[in-house]
């Protein structure tokens, strides 16, 4: 109530009441305000407005702008950690989103305009879907109707994007790419002009959603759009994860001249920016092209080693070059070897893209394959086995097909 909101604020202020009655009211008046006991003239409201900082309208307000404001700053540090936080640590996780949640929700219901509210019923619908609380997409529709009507086409389209990506995470890449198709045209519908970062963004998960659904024209197409506007407009946001797709892309489907072309792009980069990521991942590749290409496992291995002894390679990133280092062990005959480099690995919990489960699941055949040489039947099978199940839910690229021949192979020896 009215009386309860000058209270808090002159708390917050750190005023008494002689000092907020001024000289234009009496303590006792002031303090009968306070306590809903009397309601002030219009002249005395813009009297308290003013000696309190702030306008009318924030007292009328069951909440005041700039309680709105505290709250998005806290709630904004809270998703920051959230993001940056090692999602393993499910617990700790769960906690913040939750403490971000209890904190937006009392003000839900007044969310009706302007950036603050947006902003607040976005985070909210995106902790309530991390959540797995039902009814985010209410929230998330309110918060994008804002952005629209004030023209934050950046806000826009991550909440695009975001939508999406829902179905991208359960693996329903059709139905990612189908929404993602649809908030784009809204997008493009109610924003006349689109800053180039965030077109670049749109360009950069629409290939990469063309991908995941095997529409390799289509991504290819929309790649060299990307990389044709970046150099026209002499911008380079997003451009390495842009190489770094068409070079994925173009390992998955063994087309060695495009991997090295990307590749080396993707090294320039890595060397012009001083981005050590760039630079493992294009070491990755060179690896990848060491045993699949040019059947040099003991160079290859050496290199791997190097990699896995650099002190910018993340925890994550390592299972990457684990995964290369079962391969080239394996294509050595040092099978047992093999098996300990594979026992290593754990696919990162990040992980949805088909290229990377791909690359991920083939583990499974190659152990089958150690465990044949080894003579472990029941294994072989197994392990073969699993991966073809696992590749079920991907779309067809080589390294399925390398699975399912694998699993043919194995049940071949295995009946004799």
């Amino acid at each position: 109530m009215l009386g309860e909101r000058i209270r808090k604020l002159r708390k917050q202020k750190k005023m008494t009441l002689e000092e907020l009655a001024g000289a234009a009211l009496t303590k006792g008046m002031l303090s009968l305000i306070e306590n809903n006991k009397a309601n002030p003239s219009i002249e005395s409201l813009h009297y308290i407005a003013e000696q309190l900082g702030v306008e009318v309208s924030d007292l009328l307000e069951e909440f005041s702008f700039s309680e709105l404001r505290e709250v998005l700053e806290k709630a904004e540090e809270l998703y920051s950690e959230v993001g940056l936080r090692d999602s393993e640590n499910t617990i700790i996780h769960s906690e913040k989103l939750n403490e971000i949640i209890a904190i937006i929700e009392p003000y839900v219901a007044n969310l009706t305009n302007g950036y603050v509210s947006a902003r607040l019923l976005d985070i909210y619908s995106r902790c309530l879907h991390k959540e797995k609380i039902s009814g985010w997409e209410k929230f998330s529709e309110q918060a994008s109707v804002i952005y629209d009507q004030m023209n934050l086409t950046s806000r826009r389209a991550d909440i695009g994007i975001f939508r999406a990506i829902v179905k991208f995470i359960e693996l329903n890449y059709e139905q990612s790419l189908a929404i993602f198709l649809s908030e784009r045209a809204k997008i493009e519908a109610h924003h006349a002009y689109i800053d180039p970062k965030t077109r670049l963004d749109l360009d950069y998960h629409e290939a990469v959603l063309y991908f995941s659904a095997g529409h390799s024209e289509e991504a290819a197409q929309v790649l060299e759009n990307a990389f044709a506007y970046s150099k026209k407009h002499r911008i380079f946001y997003l451009i390495d994860d842009l190489y770094r797709l068409a070079a994925g892309y173009a390992m998955i489907t063994k087309n060695e001249e495009r991997k090295l072309y990307y590749s080396k792009k993707l090294k320039q980069y890595g060397e012009f920016a001083d981005d050590m990521f760039s630079i493992l991942f294009y070491e990755f590749l060179m690896i990848d092209t060491l045993i699949s290409e040019k059947q040099q496992y003991e160079e290859a291995i050496e290199k791997i080693n190097q990699c896995l002894s650099d002190p910018n390679l993340s925890n994550s990133f390592k299972h990457y070059f684990f995964l290369e280092e079962g391969k080239a062990l394996y294509k050595l005959s040092r099978n047992e070897e093999a098996l300990q480099s594979f026992e290593k690995i754990e696919i990162p919990s990040y992980i949805h893209h088909p290229f990377d489960l791909s690359l991920f699941y083939v583990m499974d055949s190659y152990k089958a394959l150690c465990h044949l040489n080894l003579e472990n039947w029941d294994d072989a099978f197994q392990l073969a086995k699993k991966a073809v199940k696992n590749f079920d839910q991907l779309p067809s690229n080589s390294l399925k097909e390398f699975a399912n021949e694998t699993f043919d192979l194995i049940n071949e020896n295995s009946k004799q």
